[in-house]
């Protein structure tokens, strides 16, 4: 007999296949609450919902013609508010976006006419000007510490007056000469102001240039180091210097990126329109913010995407010829923002709850 004893092993119902013991502390959300968890998933369902509304209540938003217009509309709008939401995502927003715009288009207007130059001079000149007033308006509010709200502000009410006076200044009156038969105006209304055709609609080509910004900046929140940047300077700037992030150029380059928008947009009205009227812009910088907010940004920072607002100026180009189409009074329009801004953000609000509920 052997004095040896072998022990048995342990005996157990091995763990079935695929499923994981679970402490609560790391269950995963379904798919569909991940989904909602996205900024632009709330507009995105007010978009549809806007849509379906003005195809049912004005038919002839079904016309090709009619939604090229009602996308030119987005396109002004949303070309404007990308910038705006970058920014905001950054922690930060411009009130001088709407009136900057006006500044850009009367800078190029005045110096190509009044110095009898190629346009060309004074559309470089004016972006030089734009991304200096974005500059100091990003210097002020990183070197001040005061709220961007103040700083703007002051830019806004600045530029407003500039505007107007420098403009009845050189022309003697509150608008700028027609430019349409300087040298190189051709050349750069392709750019800024062309159309082009698809299936018999005339389609600006803003839209296209829309879209591109888009998908860039989205590639830049998403892909890129200074996307990390942005989101990190609007969450927690004094977290974000402690590891590293280079607060102040991040954000003064946000300021810039804005003034590049009313850059583009002005050269966009002053080849239009071949004039520009210096009491214009009053009130935009509230369509752009409010745009990216219904978009999914938050006025605290530190979150948001480049799509949500993309849907965002589409609600509000929808908005403003879907109300002509049917045949309605315009005066109605900014009651209209109103409601759609205020049920955009209750919509954000319950997708919000609805995502984070366990």
């Amino acid at each position: 007999m052997s004095m040896t004893q072998h022990a048995e092993p342990a005996v157990g119902t091995p763990p079935a296949p695929g499923r994981k013991e679970s402490d609560g502390r790391t269950k995963q959300r379904p798919p569909t609450l991940r989904l909602l968890a996205r900024p632009e998933v709330g507009v995105f369902l007010g978009a549809v919902a806007v849509y379906v509304f003005f195809l049912i209540a004005a038919p002839p938003v079904r016309e090709g013609s009619a939604m090229a217009n009602i996308l030119y509309q987005s396109s002004t709008i949303g070309i404007m508010a990308l910038p705006v939401a970058l920014l905001m995502i950054g922690g930060e927003f411009d009130l001088s976006a709407g009136v900057a715009v006006i500044t850009s288009a009367l800078t190029a207007s005045m110096l190509s006419y009044q110095l009898t130059m190629n346009v060309w001079v004074g559309v470089v000149v004016a972006l030089l000007v734009s991304l200096g007033i974005g500059f100091l308006n990003g210097w002020m509010v990183v070197r001040t510490g005061l709220p961007s709200f103040l700083i703007t502000l002051g830019t806004f009410l600045i530029l407003q007056g500039v505007n107007l006076a420098v403009t009845k200044l050189v022309t003697t009156n509150v608008a700028t000469d027609d430019i349409s038969d300087m040298d190189g105006f051709g050349q750069a209304k392709k750019i800024f102001a062309s159309s082009f055709e698809v299936g018999g609609v005339q389609v600006k080509i803003t839209i296209v240039y829309w879209l591109v910004f888009a998908a860039i900046a989205t590639w830049i929140l998403l892909r890129t180091r200074y996307g990390n940047w942005i989101f990190a300077v609007g969450g927690n700037k004094e977290s974000a210097r402690a590891v590293g992030v280079p607060v102040t150029f991040t954000k003064i380059s946000l300021f810039m990126l804005v003034g590049f928008g009313a850059w583009f947009v002005g050269m966009h009205q002053l080849f239009t329109f071949n004039t520009v009227q210096s009491g214009e812009g009053v009130g935009q910088e509230l369509i752009y913010i409010s745009a990216a907010v219904i978009g999914g940004c938050l006025l605290t920072g530190g979150a948001g995407s480049a799509i949500g607002p993309v849907f965002g100026a589409f609600m509000f180009g929808m908005v403003q010829q879907g109300i002509v189409y049917a045949g309605w009074n315009p005066d109605w329009f900014k009651a209209f923002l109103g409601v759609m801004l205020l049920g955009a953000v209750l919509i954000n609000l319950w997708v919000q709850r609805t995502a984070t509920r366990r």
